[in-house]
């Protein structure tokens, strides 16, 4: 008896399954590098930094009392404001049933940590833009430290970059280890320009990088002395005017320097992620939940400069 494929359709495997679980591509995280963290609290939600300002000069004449000042002083107080919980389970039946329920399972508390990771990431971009004053130029001894992009159509330009550097220099920023951190629109406006000045390729960071940052924030160029790092977690705007321009829908790029004791960000665990699992009897499932609290704040707003700029670039 002859055996073809009419015949024998009850034996052919219509669909084959792969052994393997595909899994989504995953950007890299780097903004935690550039919190000052801080360790001395341990308990309560709201932590202060006292702060002193700088002495004043008078001028003296002869047989005159000298005039005393007091230094100025403040603080600066930020709380712990995000709990944030990640969870899943699978039921016993499940676990009995699924070919792929071991696969399944050890992807659940590293897919959970991610997640909060990419929280923080979003949250450590956006509290700069957050800590400024919406819809006004924040202006620091007398220079802009947010402004609108400058290019065509409101893309970034290399003069940005400038605006941005003399801004820093302005408000005293050490002119070291100065970061942009820009949406991929960017990369792509500067990778595009022609006739460039002073932008070179330059693939090292204190030794740190080489093709790129271990943690990902895709190294680009070195314009106007600031390493470029793009990243897709920076904060879009929603309904703001600036410059006399409707910015909604733009990125909010970030300039500031990461030399150490300056970050202009910082922030605090009261929890780090913690990964709780048990069984729950009544549902017959296994738990899986990963939690972390902490805060972050605006620290130094005179080493940030925010430039909104138009992310629809072609």
């Amino acid at each position: 008896m002859a055996h073809t494929t009419a015949n024998t359709t009850l034996l052919t495997r219509q669909e084959i399954w792969s052994g393997e679980l595909k899994e989504i591509l995953k950007d890299e995280l780097d903004a935690m590098r550039h919190v000052n963290w801080l360790t001395g609290f341990p308990d309560g939600n709201t932590f202060t930094i006292p702060s002193i300002g700088t002495a004043d000069i008078d001028d003296y004449q002869e047989d005159e009392a000298v005039v005393y000042r007091p230094l100025d002083t403040g603080e600066f107080q930020f709380s712990i404001t995000e709990y944030l919980s990640a969870g899943t389970y699978i039921t016993e039946k499940a676990m009995q049933d699924m070919f792929y329920a071991e696969q399944l399972m050890s992807r659940f508390v590293p897919e959970q940590e991610r997640a909060l990771m990419v929280r923080l990431e979003g949250d450590i971009l956006k509290v700069g833009p957050n800590g400024q004053t919406a819809a006004d130029n924040n202006t620091i001894n007398g220079v802009d430290h947010r402004y609108v992009a400058t290019g065509t159509s409101n893309v970034m330009s290399v003069t940005d970059f400038a605006k941005a550097k003399l801004a820093l220099k302005k408000a005293n920023v050490p002119d070291t280890n100065l970061i942009a951190i820009v949406d991929p629109s960017v990369e792509f406006t500067m990778n595009t320009q022609t006739n460039l000045v002073n932008i070179s390729n330059n693939p090292m960071w204190e030794g740190i990088v080489s093709s790129g940052i271990a943690t990902g924030m895709k190294f680009m160029k070195n314009i106007y002395g600031f390493d470029v790092y793009a990243s897709n977690h920076l904060k879009i705007n929603g309904t703001e005017t600036l410059d006399s321009v409707a910015v909604s829908g733009f990125a909010n790029n970030l300039f500031f320097s990461a030399a150490p004791g300056v970050q202009p960000f910082v922030g605090a665990w009261r929890q780090m992620p913690k990964v709780d699992s048990d069984f729950d009897m009544d549902f017959q499932r296994t738990k899986f939940v990963t939690t972390a609290r902490y805060g972050l704040s605006l620290y130094r707003p005179e080493n940030l400069v925010v430039v909104p700029s138009n992310i629809a670039v072609s």
